[in-house]
């Protein structure tokens, strides 16, 4: 029986890719110098598409694969994916959440001490001579008994909230509604109203077209000029024009930045400023979470071709 075909958007680490290569025939999207011939030449066979949350599937490439049978996401976010595309075929969508959660939570609070506790700039100030000229470093921000904001609790948000509230922080969050989970923790439905009573405020959102740009001009002034922001969840949930006049204008305090729109072409004004943390989108970069990550991801794959339930659908 022949090996069904697939279109992988991204490179994945060797573990994934020696079991793609041994159970599928992988066109490789993200290797191909003429893109478009490659889809002239093999879309018509394709069948599954291998994706990660950043890279997606657009409606194009969806429609150059008359016979795609299951999107496959390597990550999260979905928002990459035409999802109205894959309904009104049938096509099958899947991503692996769960196994990363908890990573992106601690990613989140390390960037908070980071920004609070100056980590990197201390750093620097031992290595460049500094300490032994300067002395000391200059007085930072304490994190515990702070205020904090969740934008989104869903999985992920939950986690980064269970955390806070191990550093004795008020812990509130914005939601579509009031989460049964949420224990005593306040819910505050208006964005710009959490903002007002935030020290810090974490953007853990799924990305739609509704939460696109919720973290605009209003929310970042309101958050203030001693307040941080921090992104685990997708650019698109942040006007980064906004974010960026308001940091260098000091509306904003600071931030701290794991997604960026047109990544890893950011915005040249964030290397700018002095007040941003910038991190390369791996909130799940470590290596037990992208080997089960990987795993999630061609199970799903294994799953449809063998005709069982999926893992982890998302259509």
């Amino acid at each position: 029986m022949s090996k069904p075909e697939i279109l992988q958007m991204g490179p994945y680490p060797e573990w994934d890719q020696l079991p793609l290569d041994e159970t599928y025939i992988a066109h490789r999207y993200f290797e191909a110098a003429d893109r478009p011939a490659l889809l002239a030449e093999v879309g018509a066979r394709v069948r599954a598409i291998a994706t990660r949350g950043e890279l997606g599937a657009n409606a194009e490439l969806i429609a150059a694969c008359p016979k795609l049978e299951i999107i496959s996401i390597y990550g999260v976010g979905f928002d990459a994916v035409h999802l109205d595309s894959c309904r009104s075929r049938g096509i099958r969508v899947t991503n692996t959440p769960d196994v990363l959660t908890k990573d992106v939570a601690d990613l989140a609070i390390a960037m908070m001490l980071a920004q609070w506790r100056g980590v990197n700039g201390a750093e620097r100030w031992v290595r460049d001579g500094s300490w032994a000229a300067k002395g000391l470093y200059p007085l930072r921000t304490r994190a515990w008994g702070k205020r904090a904001g969740v934008l989104g609790l869903g999985r992920i948000g939950f986690e980064v909230a269970r955390r806070l509230a191990g550093f004795d922080m008020d812990v509130a969050y914005s939601d579509i509604e009031a989460k049964p989970y949420a224990g005593d923790w306040t819910f505050v439905a208006d964005p710009v109203a959490l903002a007002a009573r935030s020290d810090v405020l974490f953007v853990t959102l799924a990305a739609s077209a509704a939460t696109r740009h919720i973290v605009g001009p209003a929310v970042l002034e309101t958050l203030g000029p001693n307040g941080l922001l921090i992104n685990v969840s997708r650019a698109s949930n942040i006007d980064e024009e906004a974010l960026i006049s308001a940091l260098a204008g000091g509306k904003l305090g600071a931030a701290a930045l794991d997604v960026f729109e047109g990544e890893p072409n950011l915005n040249p004004k964030f290397l700018e400023l002095p007040n941003v943390l910038l991190q390369p989108h791996h909130a799940s970069g470590t290596v037990e979470t992208r080997k089960a990550m990987g795993q999630l991801m061609r199970d799903n794959l294994a799953a449809h071709f063998a005709g069982r339930t999926l893992p982890s659908p998302i259509l």
